[in-house]
């Protein structure tokens, strides 16, 4: 279907992103029953009132509940939150009644009705409106009354809640009143026939405008705060009918008119909502001639008004509309800045905004909402083709909006989305040429000397330029390679790779001058100057290394080595020396090298993830890390992984092992120990053994020392770019054939890793990944291996590890978990129930992570025991991290420590007579699980495992936390205890319906619950014969007679058809109960005349 372009006059959009259904469901606001009437909002609070009388305040950040005000006066007609102290919040009720509270959450008290005004008690209460300087609200009624009310408030001191202020009317207007409006100490007054104006301070009143209207018609102030006039006094508007506002004066004088009649004649725009896909209609419609009946200030200089139909933007200083929409059964709107409430009449809720239409595509992409949003590009595609919207839309997330579109399913849609992508014009800034020069070019790198070293693309004109430059500029550090090189030329023949990599590096060492980089900050001459002078100094400092070396006597400390050295040394002359020298010195220099291009890709890599543009597209992000990686991978990735990449041969001679034994730079890379000593007493042939058991495995050695010396401003950098590598692949959905795994990746490179982000990492991804959280347990073990704790663990001291676990304050998440897996695989659950004192350092999904199932049951208990009893319930919630832990734990809870299914479930899966007496060994932790607060689904899932586990007492909970008290009054039947219906812990009937139903059951069940009773050896309950406990017809008569007297409960037994032959000991009892019972009412009868007498007496 071809979507229809919208005109390009238009910019702005009102849309909906948010739902809010799910809270009036939790509301109960959903239900025929009980509805929204009402709403006011402010920057804190959404404020609904009911027709219960009720008023809901929700917190707009997260829209949680915060509180419940409730009111006998009345439904809640009227509601409007204080516009400059969000404490305080007044409310009309049906009956007349305004009541202002002060909720008091600053200081964590209860709210209080601070004034209360009965002024117009029997008229409705059509308009409310707060004094924008003072604690005073203005009320307007159905008669033309308006008065006003201050409001005592506990922050004036002591003494002010009990100062009364009296109400004060301030007039009384022809007609009812339809709109209050209050600024600067004026109020304004919209009634059925014309606007008032009053000076609230002078008492002077007079009327905006001279001719009459008939209907309902809103008004409002228009502040004057944006640019050139800011301090002028506000604006009045006025709607007339007709489709006309008029525009006056501070002072009530009619300055203009403006007719909208004929600018209304446009097409209404699309609501751009989740509910349904927008369409818009280019058909032109005819003029509209609309009573608009309220007016409000909104967004930037905007007026608002609606209909039962529409909604009405406009922009009053050029008398244009902004946009109309079509919204049905539109009942009422509160706006908060550019944000719009509105309240439907069948109770439901809307919360739309205004934005232009770039930010409202840029929002759409963030919520990943595809088809809409490419929807309403191709809608206003001559809003987001001009170069404007590039800053909020750019090319690249509309191309990427793109390929998220099915082929499939949105055919056209995507054909229209190229074309608009074709349209699209550049974004003209510094900055975007900026990145055009930058993105026409492959990388580019700052060498220390401070010239910047451009890697432009193949066959491009600037690589003759450098080419040329190279020639002509050939330094002494390049002719010393070209002397080494020659000396490897048979080397060089087996490795083709690294020839091309050595020569592509020659090829690009030169600076394209060409490029007009303003940032360069040395000229050309005096930047190859400084390449010369720290090419000498280098040879110089590299010819000095060499003589150390020569001259050191540790080289040659092993005897085996000290040997096979000497007979070398006998065997060689002067040339072999001289060709020792150069190999030290190339792999000294290409060292050197190595890292200054992996600090260049860093800083190169750095830069660009700081780009908002780049760090928030996973496609980009995930291209700059990978062009990271190969530097990172070229330099210090394993040597063995370097030598099979190169291409070298696997067998060596014993001539090769000999040079390889003089490197010790090569042997220290390989073994990666901490400490001179450890690397000479590690052999080969252990080191060999011990990378082939690695391969068996399939898994790489962990490696948590660096191979090389690296600069702490360097070593910062990789850490944080190794670690957003890690993230970002643990969290890739699809994988990357180039890319290296997440697990790889943390195995070759522990040692530059974030080990806390690494941590946070795992207890995300686990589920899915189990070997990434595997690995970095590993790696941590094999950092803390030589800690003092570590050996005192191993000798088997649980106190004393615990001891010297707690002197290590504050803890390292890592080290800590890295102890205690320790501990755990040495000790068992003796040790994870002492794992509690480490909260919150350690958490249950670290230890969940590391301990057998029953074992982290025992540690969940006593950590949750271990709090105060008023907060067991919130801390448990707090640690609900997914919410799908709950149903997790409770499935662990009830399977570990239980009673037999065959105890507490009949064959055919009903509850066994009096199984709830069983023991439950984390019946504790059960009880808490299921009083959590949670959702409807949540609660039925809860129910259905208690039941299926023969868990009775929370299925009954939560059987009447869903209001299905039948099947708890059933399985109590069942369950043949009639102490499950007391409180606290049972279900007791509400009324007479239920003590039917009860009677009804109990009746139904006698039989069976008599047989099984014999099967049990005549016995009722464990061993006793107390036939007062069970749940039969007589003990729910008398129970029920103790309510509502012995001859109502017989009647009841009657309408239930239960032919009963009451014990004596029941017909005693309500004998007794009849004799208490006229006893009472002759007893409340005789004080009743006593008191009647008494108050005559005082009247005569």
């Amino acid at each position: 279907m071809q979507i229809a372009v919208v005109p390009e006059v238009h910019s702005h959009v009102l849309a909906e992103f948010d739902c809010l259904d799910p809270l009036l469901s939790t509301l109960r606001l959903d239900s025929g029953r009980l509805k929204c009437t009402c709403l006011a909002v402010s920057r804190k609070w959404l404020a609904l009132g009911t027709s219960a009388g009720g008023l809901h305040l929700i917190q707009r950040e997260g829209w949680k509940q915060r509180l419940i005000l409730t009111h006998k006066e009345g439904s809640i007609i009227r509601v409007s939150c204080c516009p400059h102290d969000e404490d305080f919040i007044a409310v009309a009720t049906s009956q007349g009644l305004v009541v202002v509270w002060e909720l008091q959450l600053e200081r964590r008290g209860r709210p209080e009705r601070v004034s209360v005004s009965g002024e117009h008690r029997g008229q409705a209460i059509t308009a409310l409106c707060w004094d924008t300087n003072a604690l005073r609200v203005f009320v307007g009624d159905s008669a033309g009354k308006v008065s006003y009310l201050r409001a005592g408030s506990s922050k004036l001191g002591k003494g002010s809640g009990f100062v009364i202020f009296p109400v004060q009317t301030v007039t009384t207007v022809d007609s009812k009143v339809v709109q209050l409006g209050f600024q600067e100490g004026r109020l304004l007054v919209s009634s059925l026939s014309r606007c008032y104006l009053c000076d609230t301070e002078r008492e002077k009143f007079w009327r905006v405008g001279n001719k009459e209207r008939d209907g309902e018609y809103g008004a409002c102030f228009f502040p004057q705060n944006k640019g050139l006039l800011v301090g002028q006094p506000p604006l009045l508007y006025c709607a007339r009918p007709g489709s006309r506002i008029w525009e006056a004066s501070f002072n009530g004088e009619v300055l203009s008119t403006h007719q909208f009649k004929q600018v209304l004649a446009c097409p209404p725009l699309p609501l751009i909502t989740f509910r349904n896909e927008p369409q818009y209609n280019p058909g032109q419609r005819s003029p509209q001639s609309i009573a608009f009946p309220k007016l409000l200030y909104f967004g930037d200089q905007n007026l608002l008004s609606w209909t039962d139909s529409a909604i009405y933007i406009f922009t009053p200083h050029n008398g244009q509309v902004l946009l109309w929409t079509e919204v049905k059964d539109v009942l009422d709107v509160a706006v908060y800045r550019n944000e719009l409430f509105c309240l439907h009449g069948s109770g439901r809720l809307s919360h739309l905004s205004l934005l232009s239409v770039e930010r409202c595509v840029e929002r759409l992409l963030r919520r990943e909402s595809w088809p809409l949003a490419a929807c309403v590009c191709c809608m206003f595609q001559h809003t987001i083709s001009i170069s404007r919207a590039r800053k909020s839309v750019p090319v690249d997330r509309l191309e990427h909006l793109r390929s998220q579109l099915s082929s499939s399913t949105h055919h056209e849609l995507i054909g229209q989305l190229e074309d608009v992508i074709a349209k699209l014009e550049p974004l003209d800034s510094t900055s975007s040429s900026r990145r055009s020069s930058i993105s026409s070019h492959e990388s580019f790198n700052v060498l220390d000397c401070g010239i910047y070293r451009v890697i432009s693309r193949r066959g491009s004109q600037s690589d003759e330029e450098t080419s040329s430059l190279i020639n002509q500029s050939m330094s002494e550090e390049e002719r010393l390679k070209e002397f080494s090189f020659a000396q490897e030329d048979d080397q060089v023949e087996h490795e083709p790779q690294s020839n091309e990599r050595m020569e592509a590096e020659r090829s690009e060492q030169g600076l394209q001058f060409h490029l007009p980089l303003s940032f360069r900050p040395k000229p050309p001459r005096i930047a190859l100057q400084a390449v010369k002078d720290s090419v000498s100094s280098f040879v110089k400092k590299t010819t000095e290394k060499i003589n150390t070396l020569q001259m050191n006597s540790e080289l040659w400390q092993r005897p085996d080595l000290r040997e096979s050295a000497q007979a070398d040394m006998c065997a060689t002359s002067a040339p072999f020396s001289e060709e020792a020298d150069i190999e030290v010195y190339v792999e000294m220099s290409n060292t050197e090298c190595d890292l200054v291009e992996l600090q260049s890709a860093t800083e190169q890599a750095i830069s660009q993830t700081q780009d908002p543009l780049v760090l928030l597209d996973p496609d980009f992000l995930g291209e700059t890390l990978q062009k990271w990686l190969k530097v990172l991978e070229r330099v210090l990735r394993p040597a063995e992984l370097a030598e099979s990449a190169a291409g070298g041969p696997s067998d060596v001679d014993a001539a090769g092992q000999d040079t390889e034994e003089h490197k010790p730079e090569e042997s220290s890379e390989e073994t990666a120990v901490s400490s001179p000593e450890e690397k000479t007493e590690i052999p080969e042939v252990e080191r060999d053994s011990r990378l082939t058991v690695d391969s068996e495995t399939g898994l790489e050695p962990v490696r948590v020392v660096s191979p090389k010396t690296l600069p702490s401003d360097l070593l910062a950098h990789l850490t944080q770019l190794a670690t957003l590598y890690a993230e970002v692949s643990c969290f890739r959905k699809q994988a990357n054939q180039q890319a290296l795994s997440c697990t790889t990746f943390l195995r070759r490179y522990f040692f530059l890793l974030d080990q806390e982000r690494i941590r946070r990492m795992c207890l995300l991804c686990y589920q899915e990944q189990q070997e990434v959280h595997a690995s970095f347990i590993e790696a941590m073990l094999d950092v803390t291996k030589s800690s003092k704790v570590a050996e005192v663990i191993e000798r088997g001291d649980l106190q004393k590890s615990l001891r010297y676990l707690r002197e290590l304050q504050p803890w390292s998440a890592p080290y800590l978990l890295a102890h205690l897996h320790r501990l755990y695989e040495k000790q068992g659950e003796a040790a994870v129930r002492s794992f509690s004192q480490f909260y919150p350092t350690i958490t249950p999904t670290d230890v969940m992570r590391m301990a057998h199932r029953s074992h982290f049951l025992a540690y969940l208990d006593n950590l949750v025991l271990s709090q105060a009893e008023e907060h067991k319930l919130s801390f448990l919630q707090s640690l609900l991290d997914p919410e799908s832990l709950r149903q997790e734990w409770l499935e662990l809870a009830l399977t570990h420590d239980a009673p037999q299914s065959c105890d507490t479930l009949t064959p055919d899966g009903q509850p066994r007579w009096n199984s709830h007496c069983f023991r439950w060994g984390y019946g504790r932790l059960l009880s808490l699980l299921i009083r959590l607060p949670t959702d409807l689904s949540s609660k039925q899932k809860m129910a259905e495992t208690c039941r299926r586990h023969g868990y009775w007492t929370g299925y009954l909970y939560l059987c009447c936390e869903m209001q299905r008290r039948s099947e708890a009054f059933a399985t109590i039947c069942q369950l043949d205890d009639i102490s499950l219906l007391e409180e606290p812990e049972g279900v007791p009937p509400q009324n007479l319906d239920e003590w039917r139903l009860l009677i009804q059951l109990a009746q139904d069940s006698s039989c069976a619950v008599e047989q099984l009773a014999g099967v049990n050896g005549g016995t009722l309950s464990n061993g006793s014969a107390d036939c007062s406990r069970k749940v039969s017809p007589e003990n729910l008569t008398l129970r029920l007679a103790r309510s509502v007297g012995p001859e109502r409960a017989m009647a009841v037994l009657e309408e239930c058809g239960v032919h009963l032959v009451l014990s004596p000991h029941s017909q005693l009892v309500c004998e007794l109960l009849k004799v208490a019972e006229k006893r009472q009412r002759a007893t409340i009868l005789t004080m009743l005349e006593r008191c009647d007498r008494f108050l005559w007496s005082q009247h005569a």
